[in-house]
């Protein structure tokens, strides 16, 4: 039970350390930056929602923490998956250029649904619930395929109850991330956070990732009992 909550928890940990290291470093567009990252240092979607980087450190934690949980899966798949996951994220999270598919199959259902009429709110919801589909598809599939048990004898209901419920959590963090500029956490990546706004920032960021990673240890709480 412990290490289950643990590892739930370990990937908000990681978003939080990478925000704070961004803070402590300074790191900003005005850093002198390597090539292969300066050109994902820059563009609408960075500017717009820069908190989707954090996001894509919980990300990324949440796959290791998925392949490394317990389960009937050997090391060699657990591996390849779990390698295979974090390439997949990464390319729907960078490609081309920051925000990849991702937010751009967000701002694309949004506008969209803005364009036809539909008032702001609702465009918004709807572009953060597709940013939480496509990104949790990700976590889901590839942490199933690398730890989990292929052909599950029983529990179907419960996990597809599960699964709705962490696809929820990371819809209301999607739309509180997408919030942060406007809930104060300044200009970052146009220059470094002072304290206070990388404290909002930090805020933000657990509040957001606090749902899903309680949902994931409540899920593997209750595999664990029936397993």
């Amino acid at each position: 039970m412990r290490n289950s909550s643990v590892a739930a928890a370990a990937p908000v940990v990681a978003a939080l350390l990478a925000l704070g290291l961004v803070a402590a470093t300074g790191l900003s567009q005005r850093s002198d930056l390597p090539e292969w990252l300066a050109p994902r240092a820059y563009g609408f979607f960075l500017d717009s929602y820069p908190l989707f980087a954090f996001a894509l450190a919980y990300g990324l934690a949440r796959l290791v923490a998925a392949a490394a949980a317990p389960g009937p899966a050997g090391v060699p798949r657990r591996a390849v998956w779990g390698v295979v996951g974090i390439a997949a994220l990464l390319l729907a999270s960078l490609y081309p250029t920051f925000g990849g598919v991702i937010l751009r199959g967000a701002y694309g259902t949004g506008s969209m649904a803005f364009l036809t009429g539909q008032p702001l709110w609702l465009a918004y919801a709807l572009g953060a619930a597709v940013a939480a589909l496509l990104f949790g598809t990700i976590l889901g599939l590839f942490g199933w395929l690398a730890a989990g048990r292929l052909r599950p004898r029983t529990g179907w209901r419960a996990r597809i109850g599960f699964a709705f419920c962490g696809f929820l959590a990371l819809w209301f963090a999607a739309a509180l991330l997408g919030l942060g500029r406007a809930e104060g956490i300044g200009p970052w990546p146009g220059r470094a956070f002072d304290g206070s706004e990388a404290g909002i920032a930090a805020l933000l960021v657990l509040a957001g990732a606090l749902p899903h990673a309680l949902v994931v240890a409540f899920g593997r709480r209750a595999r664990a009992a029936t397993a």
